[in-house]
């Protein structure tokens, strides 16, 4: 250890023995070991919130009514006011499980699909939509193409 590092450790070691130390210590042995504790303060995380569902708990379709029409059958879904203003997630299908449940004849090839096509789209477009119309004829194209096609693919709502 150079000359000025032992004078700088002596002065350090004058300095910590003069903070609540024994004052009588010996300044000229080997400065003494320090262990250095750190202590993480934990960043504040602000906690997660979720929005409050006003509609939690309350039905979303109000009922399920069979018609015939030009080209078949059609079920028409008449959502509530909850059904019809609800955003939380998980909502969809708790609507769809809904429908079944009313009617189990609901659950027909590509009904799924046009149904969470209205749940999404009409009621956003025509919120005061009295029903949603559901055509077990329509083809099963899958989601995606039945969005393409205003929720009633092969051919238009009539």
């Amino acid at each position: 250890m150079a000359r000025w590092q032992f004078g700088l450790a002596l002065a350090a070691a004058a300095v910590l023995t003069g903070c609540g130390s024994d004052d009588t210590a010996d300044p000229t042995t080997a400065p003494p070991t320090t262990t250095t504790t750190t202590t993480r303060v934990p960043a504040t995380i602000a906690p997660r919130t979720t929005p409050v569902d006003p509609y939690a708990g309350l039905p979303l379709i109000d009922h399920v009514t069979w018609t015939e029409n030009v080209d078949g059958p059609r079920l028409l879904v008449f959502p509530t006011q909850a059904g019809r203003k609800t955003a939380a997630p998980g909502t969809d299908e708790l609507a769809w499980q809904e429908v079944r449940a009313l009617d189990a004849d609901a659950d027909a090839p590509g009904m799924r699909d046009q149904f969470l096509c209205h749940w999404v789209w009409a009621r956003m477009v025509a919120p005061d939509k009295p029903s949603w119309n559901l055509e077990p004829w329509r083809p099963d194209v899958g989601y995606q193409a039945t969005v393409s096609a205003n929720c009633n693919p092969g051919g238009p709502e009539r």
